[in-house]
């Protein structure tokens, strides 16, 4: 078993989900670190329940290089699993583990390359940085981030975020925001439905806003074709509210997320929708005057990745993995949050997106091995920089 292998099997038995405090696994990643005498940050959360983590490996000087990662992974209950999804396992040339691929395989690799971190003669730094939360909001990378940027003097140049790529540069990516909108209303007889509020009636009327501003966004020429699909997407995944089907609902929410494509503004779409519901407001509380529409975000925007293909960071990642075809991905990640904080950023990770949140998931070993090979390349790199 190599080195990578064991510590992904380290990392895998830690079952952190996003929302949840990931001490246990930070608290391995520190030892090992200590093991090798490497100093390295803590930035925890306001409850110290979360804690991201970064270091640097090499000199102190400008242009060097963040690995970027996240800790937590997405639930397994409810899905039919063929394994432990908390030990790793290995068929088929595969190793099986929640995990494995979503993205402890890429973090696996770059801690087994610390001691030839240690060792080379780098002239410029490679710095690590976990975080925290990222399944749920990237919640933990903006302050990872800024405490990156306070705590050295000199400016690291760019981020390669592990996301599974199967080692392809990802240039581009989508924003997000999940949220939340709560209706309340009047109850009553269902036969008053004129003159009672319903909660339900109005999550219905607000949710065809969403489609329909979907929709006039394409109408309006708003596509990417390097996405799929090529345009901003709105979209309410559940929905709940009533008492019975005589009675006027007076509470109803349903839960939505926008994943915006570069070009739209994510925030500009919600405050549109919020000026809509507080017209809808107003007409509910000519009826009943303590009627409400309330939209909270569950986590900050987390802005699109469009990285230019010719800033340098590009080429540089097209040398490192071999491939020189770059892609781009429907999903968003830290990598958005990355380049907002003025760093160069791609993403570029072993394993397969599509064996991501999903049961039975697994990294190859080759992708494993390939994974651990572009870290050394990365290392020879900054040798010669």
């Amino acid at each position: 078993m190599t080195k990578t292998t064991e510590i992904l099997r380290e990392l895998v038995s830690f079952p952190v989900l996003g929302g949840q405090s990931n001490l246990s696994i930070v608290d391995y990643i520190r030892s090992y670190l200590d093991s090798h005498g490497v100093d390295y940050y803590l930035v925890e959360n306001n409850t110290e329940a979360k804690v991201s983590l970064h270091c640097r490996i090499g000199p102190a000087v400008d242009g060097g290089v963040i690995l970027s990662g996240h800790t937590d992974v997405v639930p397994v209950e409810g899905q039919s699993w063929e394994t432990a999804p908390f030990e790793l396992e290995e068929r088929d040339s595969r190793w099986f583990a929640r995990g494995s691929a979503d993205m402890k395989g890429f973090i696996a690799c770059c801690l087994a390359c610390v001691p030839e971190m240690l060792q080379a003669p780098l002239k410029k730094p490679i710095y690590l940085a976990f975080s925290y939360d990222e399944e749920v909001g990237c919640l933990g990378a903006e302050d990872l981030i800024e405490d990156i940027k306070s705590i050295y003097a000199e400016k690291p140049a760019y981020t390669i975020v592990g996301e599974p790529s199967m080692l392809h540069p990802v240039v581009g990516h989508k924003g997000i925001c999940f949220l939340t909108t709560t209706i309340r209303g009047a109850e009553g007889h269902s036969s008053r439905i004129r003159e009672e509020v319903s909660a339900v009636h109005e999550a219905a009327r607000l949710i065809l806003w969403l489609e329909d501003k979907m929709d006039t966004l394409i109408a309006q020429g708003h596509s990417d074709d390097r996405f799929t699909p090529n345009h901003t997407t709105l979209h309410v995944g559940k929905i709940h509210g009533g008492l019975a089907h005589n009675v006027i609902a007076d509470h109803c929410y349903f839960h939505w997320d926008v994943r915006t494509i570069p070009e739209d503004d994510t925030d500009a779409i919600i405050d549109e929708f919020i000026a809509y519901s507080r017209e809808r407001e107003n007409v509910l509380r000519k009826r009943f005057s303590t009627a409400s529409i309330n939209t909270e975000k569950l986590h900050p925007v987390v802005p699109p990745l469009d990285t230019p293909e010719d800033q340098s960071v590009v080429n540089f990642i097209r040398t490192l993995s071999g491939v020189q075809e770059l892609e781009t991905v429907s999903y968003a990640s830290e990598a958005g949050q990355f380049a907002r904080g003025g760093f160069q950023t791609v993403i570029c990770g072993p394993g397969d997106i599509a064996q991501a949140h999903r049961a039975n998931e697994f990294i190859s070993k080759e992708q494993l091995e390939k994974g651990e090979e572009m870290i050394q390349r990365l290392i020879k790199t900054l040798c010669g920089a």
